[in-house]
């Protein structure tokens, strides 16, 4: 449905005037950062840039690290290393998950194992038991 899209951070619904409206910086800002390659936004139909939030967010946080001193290129280079830092970061919780799952079933097939070995082992010790009394019988007639 057209309207799932409104929840998309990554769809551009955004024109640059909208943008440049919403986050206080001109519309000749945005240009820059699309002339630079650092953000890309979408196109209308018409050929007219249209942005996401995620790409709202981006500029946003270029702006406030370029504003601490950051050169732009360096900002963006900041917010991709972070970007690859919190995608390692879910990776390794993922990956941490799945092996603290496969050891709680490594513990319970080990748990199974063991609990089969003392059923075997006690069905031998009964079965061992019965024919020694059969044998003890047999020797008593």
């Amino acid at each position: 449905m057209a309207l799932d899209r409104l929840d998309d951070p990554d769809h551009p619904v955004y024109s640059m005037g909208q943008a440049a409206e919403l986050l206080g910086v001109t519309p000749a800002f945005l240009r820059s950062l699309d002339a630079s390659g650092l953000l890309r936004p979408g196109r209308s139909d018409g050929g007219h840039r249209r942005y996401s939030r995620r790409q709202l967010d981006r500029v946003v946080e270029l702006r406030r690290l370029s504003e601490q001193g950051h050169t732009l290129a360096s900002a963006a280079e900041i917010l991709d290393l972070r970007a690859d830092l919190d995608g390692e970061r879910a990776r390794h919780a993922a990956t941490t998950r799945e092996r603290d799952e496969a050891v709680r079933d490594r513990d319970t097939a080990l748990g199974e194992r063991d609990t089969a070995r003392r059923e075997r082992d006690r069905a031998r010790d009964e079965r061992d038991g019965a024919r020694r009394a059969g044998h003890g019988d047999g020797d008593q007639n």
